[in-house]
């Protein structure tokens, strides 16, 4: 099971959201870099980082943050947030970051995904309300399926699905383990889970499910509610 910390971006500050509204952003960190050694001693080998304001403007808002974040960090850098198109890409892994993930774009153009897979190394983010696809910062539902997205990347050369329940996303109320688990048999890449993580034992209840690859840690460690370095003695 590999646990990866979250930092999330706003007006260059590491925030947590609440079901992703952005107004109900609260701050953690104005030195969002200094996270990353602080995860990378308990235990972390790689970082998951989105550009919110990125996700809503289609665009890359926080990239000098990012930047810094991978200049002082020695994890492998995952990011998300507005990345529409190549030139994009390349620019994010100019900066020694590790894979890229493509949200909105994995919905609206899939043709795309699939030829920067065979390019590079990319994530393909699901995020979803009441299961069905949220794209363009959560801001919008389709009509199409999670379950239905995940099965197009299947054999597309994507690294891995992280699978988001919006819904649980900064609640702090258990993963929704229904979800992930049929993202990943549609899927039959690594799903990581992401949204709702609250404490070691949604960690044990994780570990329980070898369907599921990853977790994505945020508001549990933020707000206290869970130790890093007990969370990875337990996950290895």
């Amino acid at each position: 099971m590999e646990l990866i910390p979250a930092i999330d971006l706003k007006d260059a500050k590491a925030v947590r959201l609440l079901k992703g509204e952005m107004n109900t952003a609260k701050i953690y960190s104005e030195h969002p870099w200094e996270l990353a050694q602080i995860f990378a001693d308990a235990g972390a080998s790689r970082l998951h980082v989105v550009d919110l304001d990125g996700a809503f403007a289609g665009d890359t808002l926080n990239f000098a943050t990012v930047e810094k974040i991978a200049k002082y960090s020695n994890l492998k850098i995952e990011i998300g947030g507005g990345i529409r198109n190549e030139e994009r890409i390349k620019a994010y892994l100019n900066l020694g970051v590790d894979r890229i993930i493509l949200g909105s774009v994995a919905l609206k153009n899939p043709d795309f995904v699939r030829e920067m897979a065979q390019k590079y190394k990319i994530v393909v983010g699901i995020d979803a309300r009441d299961g069905f696809v949220a794209v363009e910062g959560w801001a919008e539902v389709s009509n199409i399926r999670a379950t239905e997205l995940a099965s197009l990347y299947a054999d597309a050369g994507v690294e891995a699905i992280i699978a988001t329940d919006v819904g649980k996303d900064g609640t702090l109320s258990g993963v929704n383990l229904d979800f992930t688990s049929e993202i990943a048999k549609v899927a039959k890449i690594p799903v990581i889970a992401s949204g709702g993580v609250s404490n070691l034992n949604d960690i044990e209840t994780l570990c329980a499910h070898p369907e599921i690859a990853g977790a994505i840690i945020g508001k549990a460690y933020y707000e206290g509610k869970l130790d890093l370095k007990k969370a990875y003695e337990l996950a290895n």
